[in-house]
């Protein structure tokens, strides 16, 4: 009886899935940075998985999924998916809040639990950040007419399309100034400083670079598109 592949193991797995989704070239810095854990930490896990087949280290440093290791980060994904739905969606948790109750969870779901929450949510919707079962790198979001605020225009109005999910800190920032999955933000003017004045329905904020380069937009139509009104 094969052993099942542990937390952790899935941890990484799923952190290169989602950095090669993105477009990044993993190494074991990238690793680091995503989990929190040190390097000596993440030298042994990827050693770890490669021995068990599960990636491969080319002599660059440069670390990729095998089959194997894909299914799995993907089956896991997958499910942290289909959790965070599940939580915004069935049981009403506020978006800020579901990514890391579903890191915690997506390791418990059996495949019987699985497959009836595909049945009930689908496969294609997206999660409560705007986001597929796995990110769309820059090129493909610039392709469907998509920005980060911090390539926004002054004196515009746009839509928010998705936000940048693995920060838990970030997504509770971005909700205290409004910034949510299909709301709408003006930016006022870009700074000298870097920082953009923005206008949501909650207020006026300034917001540095960090936090705009992980908030994905379209500009709204001419047609119809008001002002952003604040609430009073």
């Amino acid at each position: 009886m094969k052993t099942a592949i542990s937390v952790s193991k899935e941890d990484y797995l799923k952190a290169v899935l989602e950095a090669e989704s993105e477009g990044q070239i993993v190494i074991s810095a990238t690793l680091a940075h995503w989990l929190g854990v040190s390097p000596p930490a993440v030298s042994m896990a990827v050693r770890r998985l490669k021995r068990d087949g599960y990636l491969e280290v080319k002599p660059d440093g440069v670390i990729r999924l095998t089959a194997k290791g894909r299914q799995t980060a993907h089956r896991t994904a997958l499910r942290h998916h289909l959790i965070e739905r599940m939580l915004s969606e069935m049981f009403g948790m506020p978006w800020y809040e579901v990514h890391d109750e579903a890191e915690r969870l997506e390791h418990a779901v059996s495949p019987a639990f699985e497959a009836r929450l595909l049945e009930r949510l689908g496969a294609q919707g997206l999660c409560p950040h705007g986001n597929a079962v796995l990110p769309e790198n820059p090129a493909r979001r610039a392709k469907r007419g998509l920005r980060t605020l911090a390539e926004s225009a002054e004196d515009a109005e746009y839509t928010v399309t998705s936000l940048y999910e693995r920060d838990p800190r970030l997504l509770r920032f971005l909700h205290e100034t409004g910034i949510e999955p299909g709301g709408t933000v003006r930016v006022l003017k870009r700074n000298y400083d870097q920082t953009l004045s923005i206008e949501t329905p909650t207020g006026s904020f300034a917001l540095g670079a960090p936090a705009a380069e992980k908030v994905w937009v379209r500009p709204r139509s001419q047609n119809g598109a008001g002002r952003t009104k604040r609430r009073g």
